[in-house]
């Protein structure tokens, strides 16, 4: 497949010839332009030059264009009219506080800010050399609501994409990769196809980058290639709506020309828009794993207090029910369950009186016996007897030397190590609640992909930096001896350049606290992997548990389960439940009549 620049441009939809502009000379001027003007709602006679009010599905929910409102109460009437489980929003209001006014516990101003891209400026392409933008086929839709879910976003319901992607007034677009999958998407939406806009507009929706993404520039490379489409249009400017905190996206908007407007959005107060008008966020010092629990707690009415915000503990009461956590770790869970889990010689135990399959393993001992071990499996894994995060574990050592470094490297977590056989395969992690799997994912090393010009040591700390901001901080590359042996054994050093379009596994551990990547696998998890997660959930005797699989394949039976932990990270599991079936188990009374995701296991 031959990849083109990521800004190509991108063929219209059908024969229909494009509009000629009918713009203003500057479409930056509210006197001038109609969905700059929020005041006088008489002025421009706005239903008589659209043909009526206009109304638009975008999947994630309706866009209500407000300049070709009349009358602020049919207007507030119609954003009231959302669906279940989507975000309608209304932009181009004239006397937005007027129509907030009129159902003020329904609707809100939306803390965004409105940039506009004068098209007659749009920035140069961008390029890239391992993937590219194409429009968006339906076959498409699975990678762009996984890519949603990973980023928290809404997703088109069943069926949206079958239907839209033939109108002509949606534009959806995506980057991808050379074996085909998705990196991120865009939706465009043209202003003048639709109702034609006085203003001869467009606008820009739903950018979503793959938070699992190892390639710099997919967000910048969609918003360049969504204007250049609509600069061939002769449209006059590009729209988008982005919170006012968002520092990073605000940068690279502004870089590429984007400037303040003045329009403001009106939204419902539903569960979704929650952040955006309860206030500041108290528990924003938590971290990614806390802060998951603590929110679809407190969007059920669940009251929160924050005990140790740098640990994770907080207090979750209901009426009469008070239950401190930290993180995934409740007081459902018992010490003694908790003890089998801390110590992976009693975790083995335990699994292998179960029936269940494990990798020999042996412990180091403070003499050299330990190497006999070696000799019979010829690569071993070392880890801490206990301990959490990968701290200490050194994987796939085949010699004396390094067996002997990394028991003692090792032991300055732990006194007692453990030697265990290496397992070849993939790195599962299947995360069972009230013993039923609600999801499992395959976690991958981190990987650096090479531009022929920047050293492994600064594409570490480029993926690293990606790493950090899509977990909140809780995930990092970190250059240290595990990542210069690593690359050692592929023929590198910190300071060699990786040639273009060369990938390169940095870690040969999947941690996600050290840069892992993970991968979600429910829908096509074996019922044997899933059976066996749920008898060792069982046979720990605990709640709440994130077991660690090695497997061929996540839809074949074959197995050995490496490890259990007892306060499993339950974020980026997305589009699994994690969160929510949670609190089902803390406060049973609060779940849900209608589960939205099945659970796929239970015995």
């Amino acid at each position: 497949m031959k990849h083109e620049s990521a800004s190509m441009s991108i063929k219209p939809k059908s024969a229909m010839p494009a509009a000629q502009s009918a713009a203003p000379v500057n479409p930056l001027d509210p006197a001038q332009m109609l969905s700059l003007r929020h005041w006088d709602a008489q002025a421009g006679a706005p239903a008589s030059q659209t043909g009526g009010e206009v109304v638009v599905d975008c999947g994630w929910g309706r866009l209500i264009f407000g300049q070709t409102f009349s009358d602020p109460k049919r207007l507030a009437d119609t954003l009231q009219a959302e669906a279940p489980g989507r975000r309608d929003l209304a932009l181009y209001l004239r006397d937005p506080q007027v129509v907030v006014s009129l159902a003020p516990q329904q609707l809100f101003i939306d803390p965004s800010f409105t940039y506009r891209l004068d098209l007659a400026i749009t920035p140069a392409p961008a390029s890239a050399d391992n993937w590219r933008i194409r429009q968006a086929h339906a076959d498409d839709a699975p990678e762009m609501i996984r890519i949603y879910r990973s980023r928290g976003m809404v997703s088109p319901l069943p069926g949206f994409f079958d239907k839209e992607l033939d109108r002509e007034h949606l534009d959806l677009l995506v980057a991808e990769r050379r074996d085909g999958s998705l990196l991120g998407t865009v939706t465009g939406v043209d202003h003048r196809r639709i109702f034609n806009d006085p203003d001869n507009g467009s606008s820009l929706w739903a950018l979503a980058v793959d938070v699992q993404a190892d390639t710099p520039g997919v967000g910048e490379a969609l918003v360049r290639a969504l204007a250049n489409l609509y600069r061939e249009r002769q449209r006059s400017f590009l729209d988008l709506s982005v919170l006012y905190d968002n520092t990073d996206a605000i940068t690279l908007y502004e870089k590429l020309g984007f400037v303040r407007v003045p329009v403001w959005c009106v939204k419902n107060k539903n569960p979704i828009n929650e952040p955006l008008y309860t206030g500041p966020d108290t528990c924003s010092e938590l971290n990614i794993y806390a802060r998951i629990l603590v929110q679809e707690a407190r969007r059920r009415g669940i009251g929160v207090e924050v005990i140790d915000a740098e640990h994770g503990y907080f207090r979750l009461s209901l009426g009469g029910r008070s239950i401190v956590c930290r993180e995934s770790l409740s007081e459902m869970t018992s010490a003694i369950a908790m003890s089998r889990c801390d110590d992976k010689r009693v975790t083995r135990r335990v699994l292998a009186a179960a029936g269940l399959r494990l990798p020999e393993q042996v412990e180091a001992g403070h003499g050299t016996a330990f190497l006999d071990f070696l000799k019979r499996h010829a690569r071993v894994v070392v880890k801490p007897a206990r301990g959490e995060q990968g701290r200490g574990v050194r994987v796939d050592i085949r010699d004396e030397e390094n067996l002997i470094d990394a028991v003692e490297a090792a032991r300055n977590f732990c006194e007692t190590v453990i030697i265990e056989a290496f397992a070849e395969g993939d790195d599962l992690r299947i995360v069972v609640i009230n013993h039923e799997v609600v999801a499992a994912a395959i976690r991958r090393p981190p990987e650096v992909a090479g531009n022929g010009k920047a050293t492994l040591r600064e594409l570490i700390e480029r993926q690293s930096r990606r790493r950090a901001r899509a977990t909140g901080g809780e995930s990092r590359i970190p250059l240290d001896r595990e990542t210069e042996s690593t690359l050692a054994a592929a023929g590198y050093t910190f300071d060699d350049v990786l040639p273009e379009g060369v990938s390169l596994r940095v870690r040969r551990t999947a941690n996600l606290h050290t840069g892992g990547t993970i991968h979600d696998v429910t829908a096509e998890l074996h019922p044997a992997l899933a059976d066996a997660a749920v008898v060792a959930s069982r046979a720990l005797d605990i709640p709440v548990v994130g077991l660690d699989f090695m497997v061929t394949a996540a839809n074949q039976p074959n197995y050995l389960i490496i490890e259990a932990n007892e306060r499993p990270g339950l974020a980026n599991h997305e589009p699994q439940p994690t969160a929510e079936r949670f609190i089902d188990l803390l406060f049973p009374q609060t779940r849900s009549s209608q589960r939205t995701t099945e659970t796929r296991h239970a015995i």
